[in-house]
């Protein structure tokens, strides 16, 4: 079964040993092949690889207040599913920063996920590897997430809900004022059909 060969994914054993946390592989794989909305992010955290669990931080606090759900739909496999680039966390560099996602990751799991998610009604982005995946091109975040009318309903791209975006939600209000309740009402249209 797909879902326990990413569990066993032992790709990046050698990079992880190899960064600052020299920590081993822990896939964390969230979704069932009946999940109507996809949560296309990044990678996990030091906390989520922890965990076990996708979004266990503040940045998941804020993701759900914005898609306006509660933890248990959150975590409802069979509603949401919750897919990164990678689905381990890639460690920090020497200077602190977090490691970009393990293109190998994408590149042998990627596909056969997306195939196995037919019934996804609604794609919900987060961050530059996940927008150049499936908007097909890179594309500064505000302008990709102010072009959330050019689209059928199916992608949402969002900034990353993370504390360090708190200056780009001062400076783009018009993120909560527009954008967020039309995700939410999305979100509520694919869940209730």
């Amino acid at each position: 079964m797909l879902k326990d060969d990413i569990v066993r994914c032992t790709l990046c054993k050698d990079r992880f040993a190899q960064t600052r946390t020299a920590h081993a592989p822990r896939p964390v794989v969230w979704f069932e092949r009946q999940a109507r909305i996809l949560i296309a992010g990044q990678a996990p955290g030091m906390r989520v690889h922890h965990s076990g669990k996708p979004f266990t931080d503040p940045s998941g606090d804020r993701l759900r207040e914005w898609m306006g759900l509660t933890p248990k739909v959150f975590y409802d496999r069979r509603q949401i599913a919750i897919v990164p680039m990678a689905f381990c966390f890639p460690g920090y560099a020497q200077n602190g920063s977090d490691l970009p996602p393990p293109g190998i990751c994408a590149q042998t799991w990627r596909g056969q996920v997306m195939a196995q998610l037919s019934e996804v009604r609604l794609t919900v982005v987060i961050g530059g590897y996940a927008m150049k995946y499936h908007l097909g091109r890179k594309m500064p975040v505000t302008q990709a997430v102010a072009d959330w009318r050019e689209r059928d309903g199916s992608i949402f791209v969002l900034p990353h809900p993370s504390w360090r975006n708190t200056g780009w939600l001062k400076k783009n209000p018009w993120f909560a004022q527009e954008v967020l309740p039309r995700l939410q009402a999305r979100i509520q249209e694919v869940l209730n059909d």
